[in-house]
């Protein structure tokens, strides 16, 4: 299992359309083969940054998803919306025993 960590530093006056881009492209990525989670969260102390944070089953599932129309779409508007390059970060699971 993988995570994806995307944080988006969003222009201030471009966040509606933002969030309103992100909703059709999180509904459709949810049906994806290999998608186990993926949602969008907002910074409680700076409006600018979203952040999705994705669970797949691997990284060979993320391979299609870059390349979905949904995804696509979004990138077109969420270039026009960052004031910034997204961080992305993909991890996985720690293996520390909590005992």
């Amino acid at each position: 299992m993988i995570y994806v960590v995307a944080t988006l530093t969003v222009k201030p006056e471009a966040r509606a359309e933002l969030i309103a881009g992100a909703k059709a492209c999180i509904a459709e990525t949810r049906k994806e083969p290999g998608n186990i989670a993926y949602d969008m969260h907002e910074s409680v102390s700076d409006p600018t940054k979203m952040v999705f944070v994705e669970q797949w089953e691997n990284t060979e599932a993320l391979v299609p998803h870059r390349g979905t129309d949904h995804m696509k779409a979004f990138g077109r508007i969420a270039v026009k919306c960052l004031s910034a390059p997204p961080k992305i970060e993909v991890i996985t699971p720690a293996s520390v025993d909590v005992r």
